[in-house]
C-alpha cells in the first residue's frame, strides 16, 4: 500500500513538473579564444553552466509548454577582450527556429548578432534578474542578465506572433520593461536610441510602435498561414507568402532601413528561395520584385534561384 502511495505522489510530481516545464531548449555556448591566458578560462566554463541554467530552468512565462513544444534556440557569447575586475566584452549571437506543421524543418525565426555587450562576471556568482529591479545592485554585473533576458523575450514574442495575431504583445512588452530600465555605465551600450540604429532599442520600439502593426500581422501570415499550409496546401501557403512579402513591402516603402525588415530576413534566403522555386513565372516574378527591395543583402541568390 505504501509503495503504491509512494508511486503515486512521484507520478502526480513528474507530471506537474512537465505540466509547468520550462518554455526553452537553448544550447548556450561561451566563446574566450581570445581573452589572455593570464586570465583563469576556468572562469567561462562556469559562466557557460551558469547562462545554461538561468535560460533554460527559469519560467517565463505563465504557459504550460510540454517538451516537444520547448522552443529551440542557441545563445553564443563570443568573448573578445577583458579588463580589471572582471570585466568582459564581445558579442552574443541569438538563433531560435519554430516547426513547420506537418513536417520535422524547423524555420529561422531568429538570427542576430549583437555586437555590444559588456559586463562583469565573477566566477560562481549567481545570474540574478528581476523584472522589477533590471538594474540590479551593480550595472555591470546586471547588463548580462538583462541582455539574455532581454533575447528571451524577443524569442518568445516572436514565436507566440507565429502562432496567433498579436500573440508576442506581452513579451515584447516585458522587453521593452527591460529597455526601459536598462543599466547604465560608460561602458554599456545598446539600449539607447543614440547608442546605434539597430540595436536592442531600435528592434524594440519597432516591435511596440502602433505604426508598424502590419509587421506582427506579416509575421503571422507567414508562418501559420504561409508555411504551415504548405505540406498539403502549398498553393494557398505559397500564395500567403507572397502576401506577406507584400505588407512588408509596403511597410518599407512608408518607412525606409526599418529594423525589424532586416531582422525579419536574416537567415531566411534559403528557405524563401525555395519556396518560390516552384512558384509559377508571375508568383516568382512578384517575389523577386519585392525581395530585391526588402532582402538587399542577397539579392544575387534571389536573381539566380529566381529569374
Amino acid at each position: 500500500m505504501y509503495r503504491k502511495f509512494s508511486f503515486c505522489i512521484l507520478f502526480c510530481a513528474c507530471l506537474l513538473s512537465q505540466s509547468r516545464a520550462q518554455e526553452l531548449k537553448a544550447n548556450v555556448t561561451v566563446l574566450a579564444n581570445r581573452i589572455s591566458s593570464q586570465v583563469d578560462h576556468r572562469i567561462f566554463q562556469t559562466l557557460q553552466s551558469s547562462l545554461y541554467d538561468f535560460i533554460n530552468n527559469r519560467k517565463w512565462t505563465n504557459e504550460n509548454f510540454q517538451q516537444n513544444e520547448k522552443i529551440t534556440c542557441t545563445f553564443l557569447l563570443n568573448l573578445s577582450g577583458s579588463s580589471d575586475n572582471n570585466v568582459f566584452q564581445g558579442s552574443l549571437t541569438v538563433q531560435a527556429a519554430r516547426p513547420v506543421f506537418n513536417s520535422s524543418y524547423q524555420s529561422p525565426l531568429v538570427n542576430f548578432m549583437d555586437e555590444s555587450v559588456s559586463f562583469r562576471y565573477v566566477q560562481y556568482q549567481s545570474l540574478d534578474f528581476n523584472e522589477s529591479r533590471v538594474q540590479g545592485s551593480e550595472p555591470l554585473a546586471a547588463n548580462l542578465t538583462a541582455v539574455i533576458s532581454y533575447y528571451v523575450y524577443m524569442i518568445l514574442g516572436l514565436n507566440f506572433d507565429s502562432y496567433s495575431l498579436r500573440g508576442g504583445d506581452p513579451y515584447f512588452q516585458k522587453a521593452q520593461n527591460i529597455v526601459n530600465n536598462a543599466p547604465e555605465g560608460n561602458t554599456i551600450t545598446g539600449w539607447k536610441p543614440f547608442d546605434g540604429v539597430r540595436n536592442r532599442y531600435w528592434l524594440n520600439e519597432n516591435l511596440t510602435n502602433a505604426r508598424y502593426t502590419p509587421v506582427h500581422d506579416a509575421l503571422y501570415d507567414y508562418y501559420r498561414q504561409g508555411l504551415d499550409q504548405m505540406y498539403d496546401k502549398e498553393n494557398e501557403g505559397r500564395t500567403a507568402i507572397l502576401n506577406t512579402l507584400n505588407s512588408l513591402n509596403t511597410v518599407n516603402t512608408e518607412n525606409p532601413n526599418l529594423m525589424i525588415i532586416q531582422f525579419f530576413f536574416q537567415g531566411k534566403a534559403n528557405e524563401i528561395s525555395s519556396i518560390f522555386k516552384k512558384g509559377n513565372p508571375d508568383e516568382k516574378s512578384r517575389a523577386l520584385d519585392f525581395l530585391t527591395r526588402l532582402d538587399v543583402a542577397n539579392i544575387n541568390k534571389y536573381k539566380q534561384d529566381l529569374q
